[in-house]
């Protein structure tokens, strides 16, 4: 009869419960890998042209998508651009043009799902200079305000200066960021005129504190001010991190179309709704109407607008000595396959 040793058959249940716990591990793990988190860098998430970052979030896009996704501010494009090539960030949500003059600098990036067709923006001008800047030709020997050096704004101004014949030593750029430093640098005569966007214009409007010079809000205003559409807003990543994480990309992109069709249907009172209250800096129905005066700036759904790339490639070319003869192939600043594919899963 075979000697029984309740040590061996103990050893056996240990290495079959020491085996579960191995493959629970396993599954936990790659559950992990799969809901790895991705933090997204917004280049100012208070500003309403960076609104479906946020509005995805609040609707529950992204978790819909089995995503876990950190969004995180910063106070303009151009910090939120560095973040990325530093691979702080899998992504920004920022405008198009940084892909266009990146790729000058010999750095990939690429947008993905675009948010609007308009810029958004609204250059401004002081109460007090109403008299003195009647047009971008009248920049000359004052101080315009942009978010940050190297950011969109700063390539917006420097662009209706210069179609209004101005050169770049005619006028200085400060950088004040938005909201209450924009506010407040325009107060105290820091800067003259500068370019912003909701709901920073109501409030300047509203306070009497600020004048609208050049509005680029919609789609028919960007045309008269910069020769053709602009995309802006969009949700953009490094080239690379694209190729090699097609499928996070895809499920991000499913989400912000579900926003871009979510903005679209709905208004802007019911939008407002969605955001988080202190977004609407303290007066909801300025913020109503800022939002109903821009709401045409967003894209129905997610796609490039024909014949903008070439658009924001000719303003850039226009000023910028970086862009400049410069052999830029506009095809590998934007993709559409994302987009594609969300319309076919979400439905026509």
């Amino acid at each position: 009869m075979p000697h029984f040793s309740p040590f061996r058959h103990a050893g056996r249940g240990l290495r079959v419960v020491a085996g579960s716990f191995i493959v629970a591990a396993g599954l936990m793990s790659a559950s992990a890998a799969s809901a790895e988190k991705l933090t997204i860098i917004v280049g100012g998430m208070e500003k309403q042209i960076y609104l479906p970052a946020v509005l995805t979030r609040e609707l529950g896009y992204f978790k819909d998508e089995g995503l876990d996704v950190e969004l995180i501010n910063t106070r303009a494009g151009v910090e939120a651009e560095n973040e990325l090539l530093a691979g702080a960030v899998q992504g920004v949500v920022g405008f198009y043009d940084h892909t266009i003059d990146l790729q000058a600098k010999g750095k990939f990036l690429k947008s993905v799902v675009q948010f609007s067709q308009a810029p958004g923006e609204v250059q401004m001008v002081s109460a007090k200079f109403a008299d003195q800047i009647k047009s971008p030709a009248d920049f000359k020997g004052h101080t315009l305000g942009v978010t940050g050096l190297g950011s969109s704004t700063d390539f917006l101004t420097r662009y209706l200066a210069a179609r209004a014949g101005l050169k770049p030593g005619d006028f200085s750029l400060l950088p004040v960021g938005a909201g209450n430093t924009f506010i407040a640098a325009m107060k105290q005569d820091q800067i003259q005129s500068g370019m912003t966007t909701e709901p920073t214009i109501g409030q300047l409007v509203k306070t009497g504190v600020a004048k609208i010079l050049v509005d680029m809000r919609t789609p028919e205003k960007t045309v008269a001010a910069l020769g053709g559409p602009y995309p802006a807003a969009s949700f953009y990543v490094q080239s690379s991190w694209l190729d090699s994480h097609a499928e996070d990309a895809q499920k991000l992109a499913n989400a912000f179309v579900r926003t871009m069709r979510f903005i679209g249907s709905h208004s802007a009172a019911e939008i407002a709704e969605k955001m988080p209250k202190d977004y609407l800096v303290g007066d909801k129905d300025l913020y109503i109407q800022g939002l109903a005066e821009g709401k045409a700036q967003f894209t129905p759904d997610g796609r490039m607008p024909a014949d903008g790339p070439e658009t924001v490639l000719k303003v850039l070319a226009a000023f910028s000595k970086n862009v400049q003869g410069k052999q830029i192939d506009l095809s590998k600043t934007y993709t559409t396959v994302f987009v594609d594919n969300a319309a076919k899963t979400l439905g026509n």
